[in-house]
């Protein structure tokens, strides 16, 4: 993998530069000014957007599974939106590569808002499943393409601050979105979550989209421009999204004729993985491979936990819906904040020192989050224990995606891009497949409050579910924290 930049490469950046697109960005010199006013709110609202159907979701899940009587399937919910990302993170990458990121874009955040329409229409769950499913290629195709616009649109020094921004786009989303989501679900119904947000698309559509014609469109070079599509990636990544799915089915179901889609699943997503991510990503290579690595570690632990956490206060404690998403609300200003002091120019030089704090974090609050299944802990520890581990996250997430962009040449920014979300997603996949089969396992298979009666006939099984699902991911975080110490090459000693 190619990380340093050719003299080639160095004028292809310099080409792309704000400061020589408007002279003005050198003087204003910030994600606000004049010069980036425009793409920074444009762009940062459709974070917004996606963070608002992320955390009003999560929310309205529960119900929604136990209306299309669909809780055995619970966790394919979830990871369907990221078995289909997959594949939209591999063809935005190539897409954003050759001709830029304006047209992945576009149709990404089409295709979310179609999805959202689907899921929110269904009347049985795997409908609703294939209406995430399309969210998941749409996010798929988005997320890659925001990263290949702040990598062309942006100067090096103001990355760590719009990296920032899209941490803080998940604020008011983290705090509204639970609260609005929680009472619609309750007064108008779970439906009105998903069909409520399309409207939200054009906004962003309006601001961005001349801005990143302006500033990112089309290939960095002619060259690139001219090479088609690399049809061997395309393959990979339809063998990554089938095998994922096929992984996260036989995980769901849990008869003996399930290692057979397990195995395929499997068989398909190995070698897919291995041709997509940067060679040694799974031996800890140091450097990007590492990188890589962290931002799997980081994510699919903490999405993973944090997807069970509305279940567990709605059926453990009786809360209702409302209330359990309210618990993960101050998680967005946390996370901001550890965004924020990322993004500092004196912190920089401490970003590895930082991440590894960071992953410390997560751990502690993801072993911390099931100690409210004994009854006498009080019900706001899991809110505490996740404002921390969304500090952590803070800190995490945008420092990988801070080091990716240093560590990618020009046109390689959207393979990278992808690589990075890719092994975000695939964590995802992966470990909700695994907490989902020992969560079913173990007896996690009711949306009901418990009662003394049912509590003792079920013999404690149901809150060892839940455990099955907490303390594995804490040990999944604690082995990212190890990772963050080889996130840089090795300085040859004199």
């Amino acid at each position: 993998m190619v990380v340093g930049l050719t003299l080639t490469n160095m004028s292809a950046l310099e080409s792309r530069d704000p400061a020589v697109l408007d002279p003005v960005a050198e003087q204003d010199g910030g994600v606000l000014s004049r010069a980036y006013r425009a793409l920074s709110i444009g762009i940062v609202s459709v974070v917004v957007l996606i963070a608002f159907e992320a955390t009003a979701v999560g929310t309205a899940m529960p119900v929604a599974a136990r209306e299309l009587d669909g809780v055995a399937l619970y966790a394919f919910a979830f990871s369907g939106y990221f078995t289909t990302s997959l594949f939209g993170m591999v063809l935005a990458g190539q897409w954003s590569d050759r001709r830029g990121p304006l047209g992945a874009l576009t149709l990404g955040i089409g295709a979310f808002a179609a999805g959202l329409v689907v899921a929110g229409t269904a009347q049985a769950m795997w409908v609703f499943i294939l209406g995430r499913a399309v969210q998941g290629l749409g996010g798929g195709l988005v997320i890659v393409a925001l990263y290949v616009v702040v990598g062309r649109a942006y100067p090096e020094r103001l990355r760590p601050a719009i990296m920032a921004s899209f941490a803080a786009g998940w604020v008011v989303p983290s705090i509204v979105g639970p609260l609005a989501s929680g009472a619609v679900t309750e007064h108008l119904g779970w439906r009105w979550v998903f069909l409520g947000i399309p409207v939200l698309v054009v906004f962003p559509l309006a601001l961005a989209l001349p801005q990143i014609r302006r500033r990112a469109s089309g290939p960095v070079d002619e060259q690139a421009g001219a090479e088609p599509f690399d049809r061997r990636r395309i393959r990979l990544a339809l063998g990554i999204s089938l095998g994922a799915g096929l992984l996260q089915y036989a995980a769901q179901d849990l008869r003996p004729l399930s290692l057979l889609p397990g195995l395929a699943g499997a068989a398909l997503l190995v070698p897919a993985v291995c041709g997509l991510l940067p060679r040694g990503t799974y031996r800890a290579a140091r450097g990007l491979p590492s990188v890589v690595l962290l931002r799997g570690l980081a994510a699919g632990s903490f999405i993973a936990a944090e997807s069970f956490v509305p279940l567990m206060l709605v059926t453990q404690r009786g809360l209702s819906p409302t209330l359990a998403g309210f618990s993960l609300a101050a998680g967005g200003g946390t996370w901001a904040l550890g965004s924020f002091v990322q993004s500092r120019a004196r912190v920089a030089p401490y970003r590895e020192r930082l991440m590894t704090v960071g992953m410390v974090l997560v751990a502690v609050a993801i072993v911390t989050a099931p100690s409210v299944l004994v009854h006498s802990v009080p019900v706001w520890t899991v809110a505490a224990a996740w404002g921390v581990g969304c500090f952590g996250m803070g800190l995490v997430i945008s420092s990988t995606s801070v080091l990716l962009l240093q560590l990618s040449a020009p046109e390689e920014a959207g393979t990278n891009s992808a690589a990075l979300q890719i092994s975000d997603a695939l964590s995802n996949v992966v470990l909700l497949a695994a907490t989902g089969a020992a969560f079913a396992a173990l007896g996690g298979g009711s949306t009901a409050a418990p009662t003394a009666t049912t509590a003792t006939a079920a013999g404690g099984g149901h809150p060892a579910a839940f455990a099955a699902v907490f303390l594995p991911m804490a040990a999944v975080a604690l082995a990212g924290a190890w990772v963050t110490r080889r996130l840089r090459e090795r300085t040859p000693a004199r």
